[in-house]
């Protein structure tokens, strides 16, 4: 059951479609209004979910990100959540500007925790620029930031990078678990396409305590690999999706006391809203849908849930 309109910062409400509390509107970066079939979009933001009975957080998002028909602050956006059972979020870096971003919106919100990197993909580009040493730099020293409690999102992508860029892609993952390791970061793992070669070096390089599976993409083997090494699985709007059978495999086995929740907004809304603008109040759409695959209790899970996110990245207060 939900309500029939999203939030009402999400809504489209004058010619620019601008709704923001003064407080970084995600502006950096605009979603495409087309998918990757170059089929056109909606940009309606989705009805806001009925509110969950316990608090969850939402451990993946990109507030800097703009998508759909209006700009959001920081604030707002949280505030929206906050109403639907989503107290707390951890706002994701992928290059410097969005890195700088988060850093910002730590001062801005004590609702929000932060992890800044260079994305797998993003690290090529730095490189053929020389420009890598430099940015690689300016993200340890971003990740001094006391409400900075993960490197990433890092790790490897197999499906856009490709050539001898993908050497730059391992080496600049193999710096990032060295950064997280040194500084007693969470590693927040990007992993497209490319399971084997994610954990191999894992194995070689030695994993930080604390590593999370952002949007988990695997499948049963890969969550038994990550229930034996205690490493997190984070599952996005995906695990609802109609053909992720294999995500619905991996989460029945995954060690309850590793599973958490995210959106990756603006990206991969669930079912079934999938292709529209996400959010973090989209999460209790997730967060049902996993308990109906694990057929738990709502309350219990999402206590877990929030449980699990305390000990990936610590406390907010």
């Amino acid at each position: 059951m939900c309500a029939s309109l999203p939030p009402a910062a999400y809504r489209w409400t004058d010619e620019e479609g601008a709704v923001d509390d003064g407080a970084l509107a995600g502006e950096g970066e605009t979603r495409a209004a087309h998918d990757e079939a170059g089929r056109k979009r909606r940009l309606e933001y989705p009805p806001a979910p009925e509110p969950l009975p316990v608090p969850v957080v939402d451990n993946h998002t990109h507030l800097n990100f703009r998508d759909g028909l209006v700009a959001v602050g920081v604030r707002a956006a949280l505030d929206a959540a906050e109403a639907v059972g989503v107290h707390r979020a951890v706002q994701v870096g992928c290059d410097l500007p969005s890195s700088r971003f988060t850093v910002e919106a730590l001062d801005i919100d004590s609702r929000l925790l932060g992890a800044v990197a260079l994305h797998p993909n993003d690290a090529p580009r730095y490189a053929a620029r020389g420009e890598f040493e430099s940015a690689l730099a300016e993200i340890e020293q971003l990740a001094s930031h006391p409400r900075v409690r993960g490197i990433g999102e890092t790790g490897l992508d197999y499906f856009r990078t490709h050539g001898e860029a993908l050497e730059i892609q391992r080496d600049s993952f193999r710096r990032h678990i060295d950064i997280a390791k040194r500084l007693g970061l969470t590693l927040q793992i990007h992993d497209r396409d490319a399971h084997d070669d994610v954990v191999r070096i894992l194995g070689e390089e030695g994993a930080p305590e604390r590593v999370v599976f952002h949007c988990f993409s695997g499948d049963e083997d890969l969550a038994r690999t990550c229930n034996e090494n205690g490493w997190f699985l984070s599952f996005a709007g995906t695990v609802t999706f109609k053909n992720a059978e294999n995500l619905r495999r991996a989460l029945t086995i995954a060690d309850p006391a590793r599973v958490l929740v995210e959106t990756d907004s603006p990206f991969l809304t669930p079912h079934p809203y999938r292709g529209r603008p996400n959010a973090s109040y989209m999460v209790p759409y997730t967060v049902r849908g996993m308990a109906e695959v694990l057929g738990a209790d709502l309350a219990e899970l999402c206590s877990r849930i929030g449980e699990n996110t305390v000990a990936a990245y610590g406390s907010w207060d």
